[in-house]
């Protein structure tokens, strides 16, 4: 059994859900409001989360939502509220945009640690101390983040923890382990969720690991898969497709579930594939929690 941080933050996730739901009906007169236009805006794993949500939202019919990259968010775009998701409150294009909007657009940061700068930077606050990590790897902030937000939306999220207290229990089969390299397919909000899940894999264990919508994998990212791939698809199933997979000798990973209870298994498979390697998964190479620049200009 990993006594790693982040296998500790994995397993505390079904709990952690269950306080961002309650912040969340806490916090509903800044959350984004039905029918307003939103641009939601992170750094790394927190830009996945935002394409998360964006789909999920206008997947609601809630209203026009774009994701960025805190550092290719358009200024000259008018929006009636802009989100930002930043865990340690101090990533430097967020903290950036959120001085170039001040005063210009309505903005609202989601952050981890109450004492950091962003969370003075917006015009409102969020804060989840709770579901702050100690690991590099980000895990529970990223997946509370998209269960506040979801809250907002309305989705059920006592029965997705509920799902979630099975799932932290999943033990990664041998044979998804034996392979070398991992592509990871959803669509709607799962697109988000299998670019983070991609991520999570490439950050923690150093594996050769991709993320594609999943309609688009068989234009041209089906190449690459072979005996020693194994492909894990998020969301919706796509017909046709697992069919297709497997004529590659990939090895298809699926789960009937909210893609959001898939990603949670993608970071056990993340820091499961690391502990064979050998590799630390709470630091990962090159990396720390939080990226500040020297030269912020944009």
């Amino acid at each position: 059994m990993s006594t790693s941080h982040v296998s500790v933050e994995i397993a505390s996730q079904p709990q952690v859900w269950r306080e961002a739901a309650r912040l969340a009906a806490e916090s509903a007169a800044v959350l984004p409001q039905p029918g307003e236009r939103v641009a939601i805006v992170g750094c790394g794993t927190s830009w996945f989360i935002a394409q998360a949500y964006a789909a999920r939202r206008e997947e609601l019919g809630q209203g026009v939502t774009d994701a960025f990259a805190g550092s290719e968010y358009p200024v000259g775009r008018e929006y009636d509220r802009v989100v930002a998701i930043t865990r340690s409150g101090t990533t430097t294009e967020i903290l950036h945009l959120l001085e170039v909007l001040d005063g210009k657009q309505r903005t609202l940061a989601i952050v981890g640690d109450p004492t950091s700068p962003g969370a003075g930077a917006a015009d409102d606050v969020v804060v989840m101390p709770f579901a702050d990590e100690q690991s590099v790897v980000q895990t529970r902030f990223a997946t509370a983040a998209l269960t506040l937000l979801r809250a907002g939306l309305g989705d059920d999220i006592e029965a997705l923890a509920t799902a979630a207290e099975e799932v932290v229990g999943w033990e990664v089969p041998e044979a998804v382990l034996a392979r070398t390299q991992f592509t990871f397919l959803g669509r709607g909000m799962a697109v988000g969720l299998a670019n983070e899940a991609g991520l999570k894999m490439r950050e923690a264990s150093l594996a050769w690991a991709e993320a594609y919508p999943a309609m688009d994998y068989r234009h041209g990212p089906i190449s690459i898969s072979d005996e020693t791939s194994a492909v894990i698809l998020l969301g919706a199933e796509v017909p046709g497709l697992v069919e297709d997979i497997e004529r590659t000798g990939a090895l298809v990973v699926r789960f009937d579930e909210d893609a959001q209870l898939t990603l949670v298994r993608c970071q056990l498979l993340s820091v499961a594939n690391a502990e064979r390697k050998g590799l630390d998964p709470d630091a990962p190479r090159h990396l720390t929690r939080s990226i500040i620049l020297e030269d912020s200009a944009s």
